[in-house]
């Protein structure tokens, strides 16, 4: 571990060194490469054509045969939200909804890596709910459909893709009931209202309920997939959002990944809590607070200009006992849904970013909180990184901040935003993250004085 003093040092020149506490990455920001305004499109975008409505990409709702079958769908109700499962092909067409979670076509792990590997086998409820899809006209032909487009695009010529066996391809289907690979698709591929390409509908162009739903929607596909297969370490769960940041298709989504590992980010971390328990207080939050980078906080999370990353990166901390986010509290998950939503509706859709979610693994043996990380993609690192190890990334922590502050503001008092402190408004007492058992803050407001955080900094 290096000594906190030396995680961002001003050369005299303006240059800026940072060096991540976590990974060990060093990275340099150069003076004057990094001046793009804030959620600038220089694209002009295109006149929509109305005879594509619902139709510009395959996430798209007028082209839901075009995924595999569906898991659930979140729809909105008089009475709020639910969460409806087991649809047959036909009942798709029929029932609007505001998510949708399907598999990947293409999986980073597959299911047959699970079977072969490990001898997986589906799950009653997920064999079931397969029989019971395959058992209507159109789902049957929707499934082989799906099963010959993947055969086609992995190189398989129509002489194949006709020859093979159906029972061949209804057991290569599993992969479509049984998978590790799920995604998040949101109805809108534009804002409503839109005329033209460039008015993508991004996190941000959601309200704060919306987003907490998106959020809570995707939780529970991540608990699941841990339920439906024993084998699962770790899942990972992210956002890319634009092709620049790796998108297929400019609309909205959330990827899950199970994995048979930790990883190798969640190993280095372990270790690092071992030695440090209060690790993450004390070279992340705390560190941030005292550099003044925190620009956003809640009771139950806190946000601020990340430092030592490739890229521009705002961090989002959860404050609870819990390291993970399916234990979390109604209210905890709310905050860092807010502080998330807030920070997409800040940068705007027009700035290519990844959303990574960080949480404690469910077999690791140190308390970790649950940390979501969104990084700008507005560089691409080349032969300089590649030689030296050393990432030029454009935007220093300080420049990030300025750039996101006076936007929050905005949104705030225009209401798209929820309520929260803003910058000089933020409590930043020390070690607020309670994952710690030994520095959890024991406040109670029955106490002689009031807390640190709260309305006691207003006294002084």
């Amino acid at each position: 571990m290096m000594p906190v003093a030396d995680y961002l040092i001003r050369m005299r020149d303006g240059t800026i060194k940072q060096f991540n506490p976590f990974t060990g990455t060093e990275v340099w920001t150069v003076p004057g490469r990094g001046h793009r305004p804030l959620g600038e499109d220089n694209h002009a975008g295109a006149p929509l054509d109305p005879a594509r409505h619902g139709k510009h990409c395959t996430f798209c709702e007028s082209r839901l045969f075009e995924t595999p079958p569906e898991k659930a769908r979140l729809v909105r109700t008089a009475t709020g939200w639910e969460t409806i499962k087991g649809l047959s092909a036909e009942e798709t067409v029929n029932t609007d909804w505001a998510f949708r979670r399907v598999p990947n076509l293409f999986e980073i792990v597959s299911c047959d890596y699970w079977q072969k590997n490990y001898d997986y086998t589906l799950p009653v409820s997920l064999q079931s709910r397969k029989d019971n899809y395959l058992a209507s006209e159109r789902g049957w032909r929707h499934v082989l459909d799906i099963v010959n487009t993947r055969m086609r695009l992995c190189g398989a010529d129509e002489a194949t893709v006709r020859a093979t066996p159906i029972e061949e391809k209804i057991a290569m289907a599993n992969a479509f009931f049984g998978s590790g690979h799920e995604l998040i698709i949101a109805n809108r591929h534009f804002i409503d209202g839109a005329t033209h390409d460039n008015q993508l509908a991004g996190s941000g162009s959601m309200t704060p309920e919306e987003h907490y739903q998106y959020f809570r929607f995707t939780i529970e596909a991540l608990r699941e997939i841990y339920l439906s297969n024993r084998y699962v370490r770790y899942v990972a769960v992210f956002q890319n959002w634009l092709k620049p940041a790796g998108a297929s298709f400019d609309h909205l989504h959330k990827q899950l990944v199970a994995i048979d590992e930790r990883g190798v980010s969640n190993d280095m971390e372990i270790r690092l809590v071992r030695a440090n328990p209060n690790i993450y207080n004390e070279e992340a939050v705390n560190y941030a607070a005292y550099r003044n980078l925190v620009f956003a906080e809640n009771d139950h999370a806190i946000a601020f200009a990340g430092f030592g990353h490739r890229f521009p990166t705002l961090e989002v901390y959860s404050k609870s006992e819990r390291s993970q986010p399916w234990n979390h509290s109604v209210d905890e998950l709310r905050a860092v849904s807010d502080l998330v939503h807030a920070c997409h509706a800040a940068m705007g859709p027009g700035i290519p970013c990844n959303e990574e979610w960080h949480y404690k693994p469910p077999d690791a043996d140190v308390p970790m909180p649950w940390r979501v990380q969104i990084k700008w993609r507005v560089s691409n690192p080349a032969g300089f990184e590649g030689g030296t190890l050393i990432y030029v990334n454009t935007i220093d922590p300080e420049s990030l901040r300025d750039k996101v502050v006076p936007r929050i503001f905005e949104l705030k008092n225009q209401g798209k935003i929820a309520l929260m402190k803003i910058a000089f408004e933020c409590d930043c007492v020390p070690n607020c993250l309670k994952y710690n058992p030994a520095v959890r803050l024991q406040q109670s407001r029955d106490g002689e004085f009031l807390p640190l955080s709260g309305d006691a900094r207003s006294e002084s």
